[in-house]
C-alpha cells in the first residue's frame, strides 16, 4: 500500500515542475481517479487549473448535474455539452477497439479546444496503473491510454495517479478529504456507456444501458460489489402485455475485486435479481429480457467492450 501523504507531496511537487507557471486543463468525469487528479493538480498550481467536464452523452444518469453540485468549489469549471458529437463520431462504429479509440480521439479534440481558452498547455488526466496495464497489454486500449491520437496538441500529459491502484486511489482521496460520495463512488468507465452496448452505439440503446445501470446500481448497493451495471448485449423475442416484441436483451453485471485486476461474480440472491429485471423490463417498453452474468475476471473482462 502507498504511503499517502508522501504521494501526495510528491505528486504536488511533480505536478508543480511539470506544469511550472504554465496553464493546465484537466478532463473531470465526477469518478475517483481524475477527481483525485483534480484535487492534487489544483492544491499544486491553484488558478492555473482549468477543470473541464465534457458531457458525452455517454455518461450516469443525472451525471452532469451531480458535477455541477459537488465541483462548485472550482473557479472556472467548465461544463461541455458534446453528446452530438461523441454519438456522431461513433455512428456505424462496431469494433471495441475502434470504438475506444473514436472516444479517445473526440475526448482530445475536446480538451484542445478548451485548452486554446484557457491557453493551456498541458493536460491532466486520472490515468491509473490498472488502465496503462490493460492497454500496454493490449487486453483493451483506454480512451485516456491506448485510445489517444498519435497528435496530440499539447506540451505535456499529466497523470499524477499514474502508478496506483483503485483502492490506493481511494485512499489518497479520503486524505485529501474529498466527499464520500466521490472516494468511495463505483468505479465507471472512461468511454462512459458505450463500452455496456455490444454493437453500434445508438440513442436507443444509450438511453437503455443508463436507465438499466441506474437499477442496478440502486438494488445492488446493499451489497456493496466492487462495481455493478448493466449492459445492453442485442434484442430477443418477448412478451409484453398481449402482444410480441423484439426487444434489447439487458446483462447485469456485479462483481467483486480489489482493484479490478481481477474480479469475481457476486452471488447476488434471487429476490435481488427479480427486483432488478422487474424494474428494468416494466420502465422499458424496448427490453424484453434481463439475464445475470456469472462469468468472472479472468476469463472474461469487467466491462463488455
Amino acid at each position: 500500500m502507498v504511503d499517502v501523504d508522501s504521494f501526495i507531496e510528491e505528486a504536488k511537487a511533480e505536478i508543480r515542475e511539470e506544469v511550472g507557471d504554465e496553464e493546465a486543463v484537466i478532463a473531470l468525469s465526477g469518478g475517483v481517479d481524475s477527481s483525485v487528479a483534480a484535487a492534487l493538480t489544483h492544491e499544486a498550481i491553484g488558478d492555473h487549473l482549468t477543470a473541464v467536464y465534457v458531457d458525452t452523452g455517454l455518461m450516469r444518469k443525472g451525471e452532469t448535474e451531480g458535477i455541477r453540485e459537488t465541483f462548485d468549489f472550482m473557479d472556472g469549471l467548465t461544463v461541455v455539452e458534446a453528446q452530438d458529437r461523441f454519438l456522431d463520431a461513433l455512428a456505424g462504429v462496431t469494433d471495441p477497439e475502434e470504438k475506444r479509440h473514436a472516444i479517445g480521439e473526440q475526448f482530445i479534440r475536446e480538451f484542445e479546444r478548451e485548452a486554446r481558452e484557457a491557453d493551456a498547455r498541458y493536460l491532466v488526466q486520472g490515468t491509473i496503473y490498472p488502465d496503462r496495464i490493460e492497454s500496454e497489454g493490449n487486453i483493451k486500449s483506454h480512451h485516456n491510454v491506448g485510445g489517444l491520437p498519435e497528435a496530440v496538441d499539447f506540451d505535456g500529459i499529466v497523470e499524477p495517479c499514474r502508478d496506483l491502484y483503485k483502492d490506493e486511489v481511494r485512499e489518497v482521496a479520503r486524505a485529501l478529504g474529498l466527499e464520500e460520495v466521490i472516494s468511495e463512488r463505483m468505479p465507471f468507465p472512461g468511454p462512459g456507456l458505450a463500452v455496456r452496448i455490444v454493437g453500434e452505439v445508438t440513442r436507443e440503446k444509450v438511453e437503455v444501458a443508463r436507465e438499466s445501470c441506474h437499477v442496478v446500481e440502486e438494488e445492488t448497493a446493499e451489497h456493496e460489489p466492487w462495481q455493478a451495471f448493466a449492459a445492453v448485449i442485442g434484442k430477443a423475442t418477448g412478451v409484453k402485455g398481449d402482444n410480441r416484441v423484439h426487444g434489447w436483451v439487458v446483462a447485469v453485471r456485479s462483481v467483486e475485486s480489489r482493484d479490478g485486476m481481477t474480479a469475481r461474480a457476486q452471488q447476488l440472491d434471487w429476490e435481488t435479481l427479480q427486483r432488478i429485471q422487474s424494474r428494468i423490463t416494466g420502465t422499458l417498453d424496448n427490453v424484453s429480457r434481463v439475464v445475470y452474468d456469472v462469468t468472472h475476471k479472468p476469463p472474461a473482462t469487467i466491462e463488455y467492450e
